[in-house]
């Protein structure tokens, strides 16, 4: 706990912090902590409101998935949807190494080595166009 809160919360060290303020000084925090005590019991109602909200559309759903002859767990149990991931490019270029491994490429990016060197030894690209 920081010092600040020590003072705040213990009488005598309050009293003892607060000994040199005036009356009005003392007034002007009182009616401060008064503001913020104020603030802090709307911010809680909202907060219980909030609460209260949220299990009133809880019952309500649980009330339609019985009147459906649906349970929790046949939600669970439902298939997901598949997010699709588009179309995959088609290839448009294929390259066979003196390994015998195939690399296709769709052209779109950086060009892969194999193609590069097979460029650099004077073959076409239009030599690997499928």
């Amino acid at each position: 706990m920081s010092d600040f809160l020590e003072i705040l919360t213990h009488g005598r060290r309050l009293q003892g912090a607060v000994k040199d303020l005036s009356t009005a000084e003392l007034e002007s925090v009182q009616e401060k902590l008064t503001n913020i005590i104020e603030k802090r019991k709307e911010k809680d109602l909202e907060e219980q409101k909030e609460q209260q909200e949220k299990l009133q559309k809880i019952a309500d759903i649980q009330k339609q998935l019985q009147e459906a002859g649906l349970d929790v767990s046949d939600l669970e149990s439902a298939p997901a949807e598949k997010k699709s991931t588009g179309k995959k490019r088609p290839v448009k270029y294929t390259l066979t190494d003196s390994d015998g491994k195939e690399h296709p490429w769709t052209g779109i990016g950086r060009m892969p080595r194999v193609y590069k060197d097979a460029l650099e030894s004077g073959k076409s690209l239009e030599d690997y166009a499928i």
